[in-house]
C-alpha cells in the first residue's frame, strides 16, 4: 500500500491527537510512505506554534523536529517541480483550496499513491471529488 500524507496528518505521527492511533496503524501497513517536500516546514510550524502556546515544551519540541528529520530519510519526499506547479493552478481554478493545499494535492498526483490520507476537511473535499481514494483521520 503507497500512503501519501498531507501535513496535516503527518503532523499526527509526532503530536498525539484524533487520529494519531490511525496514522500509525496505517504506516506500519504501508509499502512506502511518500509526502510533499512542503510537509517538512509545515510540520515544524505547528510545533512551534505549539511552543509557543505552551502546549509542549522545548524539549518535546526539539524531540519531534528531531524525529521528523530522521523519518523523513526514508520517506519518499515530492518536490515542487515545474508539472507540480502547473497542477496546481489548476486545482486552485477548480476546487476551493489554499495555495499550500493545492501543491499538496499536485505531489500527492505526482506521487503513484494509493491512498491520500488527511485530517484536513478542505483537501478532503477537494481531493475526493478529484478521484483520490481518501482516508480520513
Amino acid at each position: 500500500m503507497n500512503l501519501f500524507f498531507d501535513s496535516s496528518a503527518w503532523a499526527k505521527r509526532y503530536i498525539e491527537e484524533s487520529g494519531s492511533d490511525r496514522v500509525e496503524d496505517f504506516c506500519r501497513q504501508a509499502h512506502s510512505v511518500s509526502l510533499s517536500i512542503l510537509c517538512v516546514p509545515e510540520v515544524i510550524s505547528a510545533f512551534a506554534r505549539l511552543k509557543r502556546q505552551n502546549m509542549i515544551t522545548r524539549a518535546q519540541f526539539d524531540q519531534a523536529k528531531k524525529a521528523l528529520f530522521k523519518e523523513i530519510e526514508d520517506i519518499r519526499l515530492i518536490n515542487i517541480t515545474p508539472d507540480v506547479i502547473s497542477h496546481s493552478v489548476t486545482l486552485l481554478q477548480r476546487y476551493h483550496l489554499r495555495t499550500l493545499d493545492a501543491l499538496h494535492l499536485a505531489c500527492a498526483a505526482e506521487s503513484n499513491m494509493d491512498h491520500f490520507i488527511t485530517s484536513d476537511i478542505r483537501q478532503k473535499e477537494a481531493a475526493t471529488q478529484y478521484g483520490f481514494d481518501v482516508i480520513w483521520v
